[in-house]
C-alpha cells in the first residue's frame, strides 16, 4: 500500500505550491497534480490519504474527476474547492459523498485540519475493510463439515449434541471443532461469535 498522503489537484500552479507548503508546515505527505487527468493517470485502488480537488480546471473539471473515482469504486475522502462555488453546488456535492467543499480564498489552517481528519477516516475505513476480507480469508478456508460444526457452535450447543445431530463421534466433532478455531483464530465459541458479528 502506498503511504497515506494528501493528493493535490488543480490547474493553479500557485495554489498547488502555496497549498502543498501549508501541508509541509503541518508535516502531512503530498502529491500534487496539475490537471485531473494527470491524478486518475496514476490513481491506483492501493492510492489512500485524501484528495482535494478543485472544482473548475481547464480539461476535466473537479466533479468530473470525483465522478470517476466513484465509478472506480474509489472510496477516497475527496475535499472539493472552488473560486466559484455556491450553496447548490456546494450541497450537491456532499450530497454524492464529498468529504467538504472550500470556497477560495480559504482559511488555510481549516483546511489542513479537515484533510487530517479525511485521511484518517481513509485509513479507519482501510482498516475496516481489512479486517472484513481476513474473516472473508478465514472462512474460505473451512471445510464443508467445519462449517456446519461453526454453525451448531454459534447456536450455543455443546459437542455431543453437534455429534449427535451430524450423527458422528463426540471425537470427530472435538478435531473439527479445534481446527475450526484455529483456521478463525480464536480460543472460544464467544470470540467466534464476535468475529462474525456484522460491522467486526
Amino acid at each position: 500500500m502506498n503511504t497515506p498522503q494528501a493528493h493535490l489537484v488543480d490547474d493553479d500552479e500557485a495554489i498547488l505550491d502555496a497549498l502543498a507548503w501549508l501541508l509541509k508546515t503541518r508535516a502531512i505527505p503530498c502529491t500534487t497534480y496539475s490537471s485531473a487527468e494527470a491524478f486518475l493517470a496514476a490513481w491506483s485502488p492501493s492510492t489512500n490519504g485524501c484528495v482535494v480537488l478543485d472544482m473548475r480546471m481547464s480539461g476535466m473539471s473537479g466533479l468530473d474527476c470525483f465522478d470517476q473515482l466513484r465509478e472506480r469504486q474509489s472510496t477516497l475522502p475527496v475535499i472539493f474547492l472552488t473560486g466559484h462555488g455556491d450553496v447548490p453546488l456546494a450541497v450537491a456535492t456532499l450530497k454524492k459523498g464529498a468529504f467538504d467543499f472550500f470556497e477560495k480564498p480559504l482559511n488555510d489552517n481549516e483546511l489542513a485540519t479537515r484533510i487530517e481528519q479525511a485521511m484518517e477516516l481513509d485509513a479507519r475505513q482501510r482498516a475496516a475493510n481489512a479486517t472484513v476480507d481476513s474473516v472473508k480469508t478465514r472462512l474460505s478456508s473451512l471445510t464443508t463439515r467445519e462449517r456446519q460444526i461453526m454453525e451448531l457452535v454459534l447456536a450455543g450447543k455443546f459437542n455431543k449434541v453437534i455429534a449427535d445431530e451430524l450423527n458422528i463421534s463426540m471425537r470427530t466433532v472435538e478435531v473439527h471443532r479445534a481446527n475450526l478455531f484455529d483456521k478463525m483464530q480464536v480460543k472460544t465459541a464467544v470470540e467466534l461469535a464476535n468475529l462474525l458479528k456484522p460491522g467486526q
